[in-house]
């Protein structure tokens, strides 16, 4: 198996998820740019590097590749169309050629900005796309070059995958945490809404479509659908961070660049159905722990899943980690 893009949070936990499973029967891909994400099974090659891409596949054996690649940056798509448009884009053509003409199964990742979010969410895998940003129309892009392409192929729509970063401010907690830890505010979007997942269980499910003959478009969006600024809020309450810093609007206040995706919360029934079971637990895993009001993060009774002292240690243990408290079914 090969993972592309493992810079980023899906890529990044699905590798290491993925190793520690099946250790040197998985590789990791990294682009370049990411000198300093090292480690066994580790290549750094781009995906438009197609001769050296193609012999990695070849000298591993490889019969799967989960691609989690691209540039998911909004303001830096926005601002260099054509940046995105290689990374999401043309490095998935690169990709397909790599594989043409073999058996190797391919699971390829979206994502649930391919929708604006105009609507009341609850999307199903055949809604219009309808994207606002340079980075969603790239995806959408991307999903019918595979689909053209490999038809036999999986692409999952994912929404936020919670998990860490390799450098510790990629992904959405990360970077919520970083800014409050350095006292730095946050500002966050009341209206925009979103289906987040714990990693753990995405990267189940990316295993067992992998060894499946699904084919086709399925959303992976958890059950709870919560607010940028919601999760914020949990972010800062969790961590015991001032709660202060944390200031939220609506997304029309956020100015032109980039463009904000309002309610793109997803409905991922097909998946279940194909799968035979519900696969998403609840981010985050209990009822106490979501926002009851604009307020909610000034709180600060005692609880087992609160602390008020901050602690890094603790975000990562209760809201990375679907284990704490949701043992797989």
């Amino acid at each position: 198996m090969m993972v592309c893009g493992i810079a980023g949070v899906s890529g990044y936990n699905a590798f290491h998820w993925f190793r520690d499973r099946y250790g040197d029967q998985v590789i990791g891909q990294r682009p370049r740019r990411n000198w300093n994400l090292t480690g066994d099974g580790i290549v750094g090659h781009d995906l438009s590097e197609v001769d050296q891409i193609r012999e990695v596949l070849a000298t591993n054996n490889v019969r799967t590749v989960i691609n989690c690649g691209g540039s998911c940056a909004l303001k830096a798509c926005e601002c260099d169309p054509e940046m995105a448009q290689q990374l999401n884009v043309t490095n998935v053509s690169h990709l397909l050629d790599v594989i043409e003409g073999t058996d190797i199964r391919l699971v390829h990742l979206s994502i649930d900005l391919v929708y604006s979010g105009a609507g009341q969410g609850g999307h199903i895998e055949t809604d219009p796309t309808d994207p606002v940003t340079v980075y969603g129309r790239t995806m959408v892009e991307a999903e019918q070059l595979v689909m053209d392409r490999r038809p036999d192929s999986c692409i999952l729509r994912i929404s936020l995958p919670m998990g860490i970063s390799f450098n510790g401010h990629a992904g959405a907690i990360d970077w919520i945490q970083n800014r409050f830890a350095k006292g730095r505010p946050a500002t966050l979007y009341f209206d925009e809404v979103r289906t987040p997942t714990f990693v753990e269980c995405l990267n189940e499910v990316v295993e067992e479509v992998a060894v499946s003959d699904m084919s086709g478009i399925f959303h992976c969006g958890g059950p709870r659908r919560l607010s940028l600024y919601e999760i914020a809020q949990i972010v800062n309450r969790v961590g015991g961070y001032d709660p202060e810093l944390l200031i939220g609007c609506p997304r029309i206040e956020a100015g032109p660049m980039p463009p904000r995706a309002g309610d793109v919360t997803m409905d991922s029934s097909r998946l279940a159905n194909a799968l035979g079971r519900d696969p998403f637990a609840p981010w985050p895993h209990c009822d106490s722990m979501v926002p009851t009001d604009r307020n909610w993060h000034y709180e600060r009774a005692s609880g087992a899943e609160f602390l008020t002292d901050g602690s890094l240690e603790w975000i990562e243990r209760v809201l990375y980690r679907r284990s704490f408290a949701h043992p797989r079914r």
